[in-house]
């Protein structure tokens, strides 16, 4: 492969071993580590965060390695952003995983050959390898341009993530303009992600990838979306940082190859129905996992 790989870590061990595993098969000519520091009221975690960053030890394969480990704990939003931050400094495109995203080895030869088809094109912002099952897709291609730019397991350029504002300072403008009901096309869906976007603007939410959707929808960025599934979140359960819920991932999709050569669209334009029915199913939607989805997202953004 081609590509920079940078994974995000933290204090799971057992995890981060799989998804470094994964990498490590796959032989990436560069590695940039990110880590966030301890907590100081979370006991045992200075030796957690030790151990899980012994574990990017073994490298045995060519491959230059640059780390951004933090002493002190900035958080789930800061520490991420920031570390996106650096990686585009360090190089103008990466394939990026976080400790709980285990990848399918098919993963990185996609994300390869996409961040070498795209990379001029100022029309796609980011690639990812999610696809939910709920998600019809049409049949031939083997992907399809998507406005949600989902990130467990992804792909980008230097060029989109410049684009990225952590602190939404743009947010009340475009929210003045009642931007997002022209873009959904659905008053329940726009006050769904204005609500989002003013908790974030108003820093009562420790993320960062909701900006990340904010800042590319501004610009109307595409992300690629695979036909198969290509990434399992394994770290739901009760010793994740926010997905403490072992069934909040619902029915995840099974991790299948994806098939080489690529079938690429025709052209470089979102799939509106496909779009539609992830906002139903996955974010605002009042449906079956829409529900419970949403729900979470709730608790979540009013803090309790």
């Amino acid at each position: 492969m081609d590509s920079p790989v940078a994974l995000i870590l933290f204090n799971r061990p057992d995890v981060t071993a799989r998804v470094f595993a994964a990498i490590r098969a796959a032989a990436p000519p560069r590695l940039l580590l990110i880590a966030d520091g301890p907590r100081t009221d979370r006991p045992g975690e200075a030796a957690l965060c030790r151990e899980t960053r012994a574990v990017t030890e073994a490298i045995d394969w060519p491959c230059q390695v640059a780390r951004n480990f933090s002493d002190v704990n900035l958080g789930c939003g800061l520490r991420v952003s920031s570390g996106i931050d650096w990686v585009f400094e360090q190089v103008p495109e990466a394939i990026i995983l976080e400790d709980d995203c285990l990848p399918d080895p098919s993963f990185f030869p996609y994300c390869d050959a996409l961040l070498a088809r795209y990379r001029d094109d100022e029309r796609v912002s980011l690639i990812t390898g999610t696809s939910f099952r709920s998600v019809p897709m049409r049949p031939g291609d083997s992907y399809h341009f998507s406005r949600y730019p989902m990130v467990w397991g992804w792909a980008g350029w230097r060029r989109a993530w410049r684009h990225y504002d952590f602190r939404l300072e743009f947010w009340p403008a475009l929210k003045a303009g009642r931007w997002l009901g022209d873009l959904l096309g659905d008053p329940a869906a726009a006050r769904y992600w204005a609500r989002l976007f003013d908790r974030v603007a108003a820093g009562e939410i420790d993320t960062w990838d909701y900006q990340l959707v904010c800042s590319l929808w501004a610009r109307g960025g595409l992300t690629i979306v695979p036909r198969n599934n290509l990434v399992w979140n394994i770290g739901f359960g009760a010793d994740a940082t926010h997905t403490t819920d072992a069934g909040a991932a619902g029915p995840q999709r099974p991790v299948e190859a994806i098939e080489f050569p690529l079938r690429h669209p025709a052209f470089v334009l979102r799939d509106a129905q496909v779009d539609q029915a992830l906002e139903s199913t996955q974010f605002s939607g009042t449906r079956g996992r829409g529900r419970r989805i949403k729900r979470r997202i709730d608790r979540l953004v009013r803090g309790s």
